[in-house]
């Protein structure tokens, strides 16, 4: 059974407070995309898990999502059957993308139908919220609004599908990092959100990723990505999540491949396009 695991960017993030379980508060825009890894499941020899990737820079053991998303339902669910899972990563990882989360809820999505568990989508939600609060959100895809520590999704009015430049700087970055160098004094009170904004008009020029001015303060060279983008016409530009990838949103397809050729120049560079729900889950078991 193969199944593709897509990956996301942040189209907008707020970060309301500090949340007494060491979380934050944030709301944020969740938007799909046509990046994906795959993950093949095949019956193990054993009763074990037994997880594989050609990803070097990514431990394939007991630490990663995939291993304990299938663990979670072994154990929860009393499955004596063993699996093995075999991993084709083109999400690269700490860059923002989310490669990881999805990982782990396409492994809870594969397994539940492989096993014949019969949970419902909200049970999966809840599953995924014990591995990361970026999990739920790849139960419902397109574009969501992420709220308490991200995993609270409401479903939003789709985008049309539009072309996205991804940079992909040669390093990653770690979330707990950036947040724990995130200052008090950068929250947002609902009232000034920009996502509210932009969710009454759709103008893209009302959105930001307030952790940015965190980011560009540890990697600067961030920050002369996004001018790139800005000086090459992207409608939107921003740091993903915590980085390090930074993308520009774009309206025309030819702007777009103009400002892939520029971003070359300074950075690993991909043209990807964003996906409706309905596309995301026609492709997640399609063509693999």
């Amino acid at each position: 059974m193969k199944i593709k695991s897509f990956a996301k960017i942040n189209l907008g993030l707020e970060v309301i407070k500090k949340r007494k379980d060491s979380y934050h508060e944030i709301k944020t825009l969740f938007q799909t995309i046509d990046l994906f890894d795959i993950l093949d499941f095949s019956q193990a020899l054993s009763d074990e898990i037994c997880l594989e990737g050609d990803d070097e820079t990514i431990p394939w053991d007991r630490n990663n999502l995939i291993f304990k998303a299938a663990l979670l339902l072994k154990e929860q669910y009393n499955v004596s059957t063993g699996i093995r899972v075999n991993v084709t990563k083109n999400i690269p990882a700490g860059r923002g993308l989310g490669g990881g989360s999805s990982n782990a809820a396409m492994t809870l999505y594969a397994l539940n139908k492989r096993w014949g568990l019969g949970l419902k989508k909200k049970d999966l939600i809840e599953l995924g919220k014990k591995l990361g609060a970026d999990v739920p959100f790849f139960f419902e895809g397109g574009l969501c609004l992420g709220l308490e520590r991200g995993d609270k999704i409401v479903p939003l009015e789709e985008l049309p599908p539009l072309p996205c430049v991804l940079a992909l700087p040669p390093f990653s970055i770690s979330t707990a990092n950036i947040y724990g160098h995130f200052p008090s004094s950068l929250t947002s009170k609902d009232k000034d959100s920009k996502i509210n904004e932009f969710l009454e008009t759709r103008e893209f020029g009302f959105l930001e990723n307030r952790l940015e001015e965190t980011i560009f303060s540890l990697y600067p060279q961030l920050k002369d990505i996004k001018s790139l983008f800005q000086n090459q016409e992207a409608e939107l530009s921003l740091v993903s999540g915590t980085g390090s990838a930074v993308f520009g949103l774009y309206r025309e397809r030819e702007k777009a491949e103009k400002g892939l050729e520029e971003l070359k120049k300074a950075s690993s560079s991909l043209l990807v396009e964003t996906l409706s729900r309905e596309s995301y889950w026609n492709r997640v078991s399609a063509g693999v």
